[in-house]
């Protein structure tokens, strides 16, 4: 055997690296960086500053009120810095126990429920109408539609009150025009039914949009193999939406009511505004009855316990809200 030949049947043997090359570089302390390892952790470094901010936005406050609702803060103790006395459930016995409290909740309850289903019919017969209309009407009502969802609060509720004005509102001249109809003068809120009807427009008003395009994005999504086959088989237009159209988009539209019925159970600004920020004792849903608890009063724990309570109420529903996202991701 020749030198050549003990030298081909030889492995081959890597010689020292040149520092200068531009080959691949050893790893150091022979262990190297997996790409599997920094992808799995990339998702948490990504929602670490959004969950530290939620955190420091919403866990304290949050820590906050569950504290105050235990003790008895007035006045003095808010502005001279002392430890309230601590009272243990006697916030808590004295609000359940109030007959006021209750009347507020059931008003509470009854104003979410119809904000709620006219939102969701109003917006689902929206977004039926929208999939039957040419390309430019559609993204014309869209942009209205998004125009209004991002009016302020403040103008909304400041158009909506001229429009239910009693001396120069619209619908009393409109209404007026009728034979034999005369609204010229009425005031809407004298009574609390005709009132919250006002207060109601503007609530469902400014959830429309969101609902009708949600829900439109979520129809797109449905075959039109299907709704073919439905009406191949005798099917009406109400029996195709039934058995076709809505077990497609019931997720999402389980999903927009659940945030619904925590939005209009929250309504605040809406109510205090309409009402030149003193609202009256018929007009107050849980959010204001805690608000006039806490500052017209004084009695700041009196208004964190009702918070707290109304918190807890919604803890239901936010649970539920939460199982349909994730049955949601795992349909996904």
């Amino acid at each position: 055997m020749t030198a050549a030949d003990t030298q081909a049947a030889d492995p081959p043997v890597a010689g020292p690296r040149d520092p200068g090359g531009s080959g691949p570089r050893p790893p150091r302390d022979g262990v190297r960086p997996s790409k599997k390892t920094t992808g799995a952790l990339l998702p948490y470094l990504l929602i670490g500053p959004a969950i530290i901010a939620i955190g420091a936005v919403f866990a304290w406050p949050l820590v906050k009120t569950v504290v105050m609702s235990f003790q008895d803060m007035g006045r003095r103790e808010l502005w001279s810095g002392e430890t309230p006395p601590w009272v243990g459930f006697a916030q808590f016995t004295h609000i359940l126990g109030d007959s006021q409290f209750w009347a507020v909740t059931f008003r509470t309850v009854v104003f979410m429920v119809v904000c709620v289903t006219a939102t969701m019919a109003f917006g689902l017969l929206i977004a039926l109408l929208m999939q039957r209309l040419s390309t430019w009407v559609r993204l014309l009502l869209t942009g209205a539609l998004v125009a209004a969802w991002s009016m302020p609060l403040l103008v909304a509720t400041s158009i909506f009150r001229w429009f239910a004005d009693s001396d120069y509102g619209v619908v009393n001249s409109l209404l007026s025009k009728v034979p034999g109809v005369d609204f010229q003068g009425h005031n809407w809120f004298l009574n609390p039914w005709q009132g919250f009807t006002i207060i109601a427009a503007v609530v469902i008003w400014g959830a429309i949009p969101f609902v009708v395009i949600t829900l439109y994005a979520a129809l797109t999504q449905v075959p039109k193999e299907l709704e073919e086959a439905a009406q191949l088989d005798g099917a009406g237009p109400l029996g195709v939406f039934r058995n076709v159209v809505f077990p497609v988009i019931k997720p999402v539209f389980q999903m927009i009511a659940t945030l619904s019925v925590i939005w209009d159970f929250n309504v605040f600004g809406q109510v205090f505004l309409m009402r030149g920020n003193k609202p009256e004792p018929e007009y107050e849903l849980l959010g204001i009855y805690s608000f006039q608890k806490a500052f017209s009063s004084s009695s700041f724990s009196q208004g964190t316990a009702i918070a707290l309570i109304t918190v807890l109420l919604l803890s239901g529903v936010a649970v539920y809200y939460l199982r349909q996202l994730l049955k949601t991701g795992e349909v996904e």
